[in-house]
């Protein structure tokens, strides 16, 4: 084999190096760069007629699945496609082949870890798509909060094992993994110690998301703070408050420590209401009250509504309210409403069973 950049002679030892003593193999930088403009030409040529079937393919689906994949590998598939020609033309050609075998180290994993993550998320993206359309609101929560961690882990190892093969291509690196192997029992254990968080926050990510004690979606009060998952990562998790903060909880919170999740199986609740009333206020008009005007409201759902005095104390007593609906928004705006219509009407009505408290004070001396 010759070099097309230099002429030596095999007979005699190199001489010193000299920029002027080179010649350049004009021809073999022409076979070589012509070859390479063919396989080119040839790999995007098939990836078009390729993606061109596969969108007929997909228009002839009632679903849009098929194109959000075949769109997600569009970029990643061209570039493989690619690859492999030129990886086919530098068997032929000795230049290609020498220029490719240094590249292939570091483009071979980096394509095939494109593709692997383009495909996680291709369909992770699909799934989530199709759990939208389930009619069960609790069982849609699930699968996206499955899909979410498990593709999230999936995408960890594969940038892993990808950033792992391209870095074994280089000489230093496999030097100094020999280097470590000899005392690879100090390492593993440094190793060990150091990714401890890591490791956790891993397994509890995949406890959760096999065992759901909360799903995206899922309306919980922890530390205090009440809010909707809205995200769910390995480490962590964002609590959305009413408000709109953004709370972040740790992943072993919720694994280590007892919350509440108020739409653990659905969203029907019962809430209530309480009334502080004189000791001698007559309950029955109120809860007749409450009953007429309960039937009224568009979010109640009818399984709960009753009126019962719970406690009594000398100077008050306690009614609650109790009231369903079939959503927590719904119930929460019940509630309100409930709330500001019994006031009104104790006001109106019954003006006596509302305990108001005067503040006297003593008209200032004059001197």
């Amino acid at each position: 084999m010759t070099l097309p950049l230099a002429t030596t002679s095999a007979s005699r030892p190199l001489a010193p190096f000299d920029p002027r003593n080179w010649t350049i193999d004009w021809d073999a930088l022409l076979r070589s760069g012509i070859a390479l403009a063919v396989a080119v030409v040839i790999a995007l040529l098939l990836h078009r007629l390729l993606f061109a079937g596969l969108r007929r393919l997909a228009l002839l689906s009632e679903t849009p699945l098929d194109e959000m994949v075949f769109e997600r590998l569009y970029r990643p598939l061209r570039w493989t496609m690619v690859a492999i020609a030129v990886a086919t033309a530098s068997q032929t050609d000795s230049l290609l082949g020498a220029i490719w075998a240094r590249i292939s180290v570091f483009a071979v994993p980096a394509l095939i870890g494109w593709i692997a993550y383009t495909l996680i998320k291709a369909l992770a993206h699909a799934l989530e798509y199709r759990a939208e359309l389930s009619p069960d609101p609790v069982a849609a929560r699930s699968r996206r909060t499955r899909i979410a961690i498990l593709s999230r882990t999936a995408i960890v190892v594969v940038v892993v094992i990808t950033a792992g093969l391209m870095l074994l291509g280089i000489p230093g690196v496999r030097d100094v993994g020999t280097t470590l192997l000899a005392s690879a029992g100090l390492a593993a254990l440094a190793v060990g110690a150091a990714a401890q968080p890591a490791l956790k926050s891993l397994i509890a990510g995949l406890q959760m998301a096999i065992t759901e004690p909360l799903r995206i979606g899922d309306l919980v009060v922890v530390d205090g703070h009440t809010g909707r998952v809205e995200e769910i990562r390995m480490s962590f998790v964002i609590v959305r408050t009413w408000d709109e903060r953004a709370v972040v909880v740790p992943t072993n919170r919720f694994l280590d420590n007892t919350f509440e999740n108020w739409s653990r199986r659905n969203e029907m609740l019962t809430g209530p209401v309480f009334l502080h009333l004189d000791p001698a206020t007559n309950i029955e008009p109120i809860r007749e009250e409450f009953l007429r005007f309960l039937g009224t409201q568009e979010q109640w759902d009818g399984r709960t509504a009753r009126a019962l005095m719970t406690e009594a104390h000398p100077e008050s007593i306690e009614v609650r309210l109790a009231m369903s609906a079939r959503t927590i928004g719904d119930l929460f705006d019940l509630r309100c409403a409930v709330r500001e219509h019994m006031i009104g009407w104790l006001r109106i009505e019954m003006p006596n069973a509302l305990i108001r408290r005067h503040l006297l004070t003593a008209a200032p001396v004059e001197e």
